[in-house]
């Protein structure tokens, strides 16, 4: 599919895509983690081969939320990583967070790709006995009719995570038509998912959705939920093995209220 057959689509439906890239390293088994841990370190041009195929799926969807990438340090060559996916996957709209800052070392971010003008991005940090870890609440539209896109990597400890998601719930009961998306580290069934859909009613449309590791898929701890006014077409993981996490999609039906503006 390509750009143009993207935006010719009804605005009410809208494709995303949710990718923990793993700063552009494609992890094959678990003695990767070791042999090849100097890559989360120093740059190495082999990074953009695999960010190129990672930008050339990011191009068939309207929304992508990107975790695991690097505002621009040493280890990648002083590159924004979702500034070059954007421009890759021929994205108009991008922004990153930063949430976890080693001076010249690494800047730990996510992202947001866009085909739509959002209106409004708010920075959230995250409660955690660690920080570094955020939200990223992008709005399009304007009112109570607008749209939500929140972006999230959350912490590895249960604690963590739990009050993470009571923090999210409160932010998510602030708007009516809410997309959540990331890597939540937990399942569907875990302690921590079911805070979330208890305090807002959000949805999973299918549950066991395993990515990761992306070599051998058991766990499902990447995820997109909805609010209830918002309707799922369709949710699938990708076999797309370019990262240590595989990539999730969803197509949404929006209501027909929300307004998206390119």
């Amino acid at each position: 599919m390509n750009i143009e057959a993207a935006q010719e689509r009804p605005q009410r439906t809208l494709r995303l895509l949710s990718y923990n890239i793993q700063i552009g390293i494609r992890t094959r088994r678990y003695g990767q983690y070791f042999s090849h841990s100097w890559k989360h370190l120093l740059h190495h041009p082999q990074r953009f081969d695999n960010l190129d195929r990672i930008a050339e799926l990011m191009s068939h969807y309207d929304m992508v939320g990107v975790q695991e990438a690097d505002a621009g340090s040493a280890r990648c060559g002083f590159v924004n990583i979702t500034q070059y996916l954007a421009a890759a996957a021929g994205f108009p709209y991008w922004d990153d967070q930063t949430n976890r800052r080693l001076g010249r070392f690494a800047q730990h971010s996510l992202g947001v790709l866009s085909r739509y003008k959002p209106s409004g991005i708010t920075e959230h940090r995250l409660p955690g006995r660690i920080p570094g870890r955020g939200a990223m609440a992008v709005r399009f539209g304007d009112g109570p009719e607008s749209l939500v896109v929140l972006i999230v990597h959350l912490a590895l400890s249960r604690r963590g995570r739990i009050n993470q998601m009571d923090y999210l719930s409160d932010l998510v009961n602030d708007y009516r038509h809410v997309v959540l998306m990331g890597d939540m580290n937990c399942r569907s069934n875990s302690q921590e998912m079911e805070v979330l859909v208890n305090k807002t009613l959000m949805s999973e449309p299918l549950h066991g959705m395993n990515t990761f590791p992306s070599w051998r898929p058991r766990r499902n701890i990447d995820h997109i939920l909805v609010t209830p006014t918002v309707e799922v077409a369709k949710a699938e993981v990708l076999d797309y093995p370019l990262s240590d996490h595989l990539p999730i999609s969803m197509e949404v039906l929006l209501p027909e209220r929300v307004v998206l503006e390119t």
